[in-house]
């Protein structure tokens, strides 16, 4: 292992900035207690600095601190994901804060220390710091899934997703501690140098079962999914935006890190083993997507199904699965930022209006929101030309060029599936009539949030080449 290099707090700056901001919220309310305007506008700052400084990095590989973190075009492109993330979702969520009393300085540091993980999950080349990372997220989302602490709902979520977060994580220790126990090192660059003497040891693939089940975890796939609809339904709007797509896309970078960059399980038992869950995910969410009456719930069942086509990139194991996925995760950024949005937008008191009915004739009163709110829909369902559409090419794409066709054709069959239950919230905000002012009246910086967020959907599916580009390290 290197030494430590004054550099590698260069290349590693997005970290030490968006960790730096968070603490200087916390120092900022400790100096004025209630002053949530300086701790949104440092978190912006900090945010948005730490974006800057990511694209003047974009590009290089570099080894640091002593090999334990790797700064490269892959964890750049996810950090980039997570400050995006971040953004948008503290943008577009303040006057959801407000109005649910909800708006303090701690909701915006566990929300940067929560970044702060997934950063550490994407770049980490080592077991250790992948689990400091998946642990400083977790418990971050632990907290902000119980932050409306006068609701039941949300103190039940935050209970439920501890409680099997924590049964989770001796999962994934138990699995480090049987991969480190057979190799005798944490580093993935060295086990990926003895895969092939160690990969048919029992222990090791056990320890390897034991990581993929604590990771389907993370991602909310079927069966290990039972958290998902009720923290998505429970935890405030914002918390759950923030959730399903922040931290979906740091769990799936730590997915590819292990399966795909680090260790070659293409064409094992691992590969399958994880088509598997792919495919049941594909099949659970979808078809119990279609009964709910409740948008966020039907968005949790949703958000399961999408990990299934995401997990069929990691299944393949190949080039086009990581490039599936890396494209997916920015698609399903804006797609599920931009839902969760406007749902926050007309979510009522007390979880009022939430259900299908509630959006009937959204149209007529709140045009441009119905407008964003069906894009998101097409988007998400896979209609060209929207990013979602490309997303579900490449991933599928990349199951058939791994001789896993029958994973690409479940994934096209339950996509057809969900075009039913997105239409469906297309037709009551169009081709029904309600009553009532629907809508809270949207707050600029909200709509200019999700209005970005629509643009960017319009730009990834009609020039998807601006993503591959990144992914490939031309930027």
């Amino acid at each position: 292992m290197n030494a430590f290099n004054p550099s590698d707090l260069w290349y590693n700056s997005p970290l030490v900035i968006v960790t730096l901001t968070g603490l200087s919220v916390l120092v900022l309310e400790g100096i004025r207690r209630n002053n949530e305007r300086a701790a949104f506008a440092v978190t912006i700052a900090g945010l948005l600095a730490a974006l800057g400084l990511s694209c003047l990095t974009y590009g290089s590989y570099e080894t640091t601190f002593g090999g334990m973190v790797v700064h490269s075009v892959f964890g750049n492109y996810f950090t980039i994901i997570f400050l995006l993330a971040g953004i948008l979702s503290v943008a577009a969520f303040r006057d959801f804060l407000k109005r649910f009393g909800i708006e303090r300085s701690e909701y915006y540091a566990l929300v940067l220390f929560a970044i702060a993980g997934m950063i550490l999950m994407a770049t980490a080349d080592d077991l250790v710091v992948l689990f400091l990372g998946i642990e400083l997220m977790s418990i971050s989302f632990y907290v902000l899934a119980g932050f409306m602490r006068k609701t039941s709902a949300s103190n039940e979520a935050a209970l439920k997703y501890f409680l099997l977060g924590a049964f989770t994580t001796g999962f994934l220790l138990y699995g480090i501690a049987l991969m480190y126990g057979v190799s005798g090192t944490t580093s993935l660059s060295e086990i990926r140098n003895l895969f092939g003497t160690i990969s048919e040891r029992p222990l090791f693939l056990i320890g390897i079962g034991l990581i993929i089940m604590a990771l389907a975890f993370k991602i909310g796939a079927a069966p290990f999914h039972m958290w998902a609809p009720d923290v998505y339904e429970g935890a405030p709007t914002s918390v759950t935006a923030f959730m399903a797509t922040a931290g979906k896309a740091a769990a799936f970078a730590a997915f590819l890190t292990v399966f795909v960059r680090g260790l070659d399980f293409s064409g094992t038992q691992a590969s399958t083993l994880i088509g598997f869950i792919a495919a049941l995910s594909m099949i659970v969410g979808n078809v119990t997507a279609i009964s709910q009456n409740s948008v966020k719930r039907m968005l949790a069942y949703s958000s399961i199904a999408h990990a299934g086509y995401m997990l069929s990139g990691i299944a393949a194991g190949n080039q086009e699965g990581q490039t599936g996925i890396m494209f997916y995760a920015a698609a399903y950024l804006f797609m599920n930022i931009g839902a969760f949005s406007i749902v926050g937008m007309v979510e009522g008191d007390n979880g009022s209006r939430l259900t299908f009915d509630d959006y009937a004739g959204l149209s007529s009163r709140r045009p441009l929101i119905s407008a964003f709110m069906a894009l998101f829909l097409f988007s998400l369902a896979g209609i060209p030309p929207f990013a979602g559409f490309f997303g579900k090419y490449y991933v599928f794409l990349a199951a058939v060029k791994a001789d896993m066709t029958w994973l690409a054709i479940v994934g096209v069959l339950t996509s057809l599936i969900s075009v039913y239950y997105y239409l469906r919230l297309v037709v009551q905000m169009y081709f029904r009539e309600g009553e009532g002012d629907t809508a809270v009246r949207p707050a600029s910086l909200g709509v200019v949030a999700v209005g970005f967020a629509a643009l960017m959907i319009l730009q990834l599916g009609l020039y998807p080449s601006f993503i591959l580009r990144m992914i490939s390290g031309q930027f």
